[in-house]
């Protein structure tokens, strides 16, 4: 029987819970097994660059230069548009205030 801290820290657990299937009758499976021996902090964090780096090598679908340049200039246009929206707003906010501080 684990410590309630060794549970808290290393994830272990000894609780189960239902499994799904009804064909199972009563049995229960380990939500946390506690099959993996306690490893270091160190191998922990070298075992998430590696899975990292193999995901990002192997799993993420990269675009094509052409998509890349599509979407730049795409993102370039819509800030610039933005870009004019906000100076014509700060444009008539600047000549309504210049009026209205003249006027009184």
């Amino acid at each position: 029987m684990q410590s309630f801290w060794a549970v808290i820290f290393y994830g272990c657990s000894s609780a189960g819970r239902a499994v799904v299937s009804k064909t199972k009758g009563r049995e229960f499976e380990s939500y946390l097994p506690c099959n993996e021996k306690n490893s270091s902090k160190m191998a922990k964090i070298v075992e998430f660059f590696k899975e990292s780096y193999d995901e990002m090598v192997n799993k993420v679908t990269w675009p094509t230069y052409s998509e890349l340049q599509n979407k730049s200039f795409l993102v370039l246009i819509a800030s610039l548009i933005f870009a004019l929206l906000i100076g014509v707003i700060d444009l008539g906010f600047d000549n309504a205030l210049t009026w209205f501080y003249e006027e009184f």
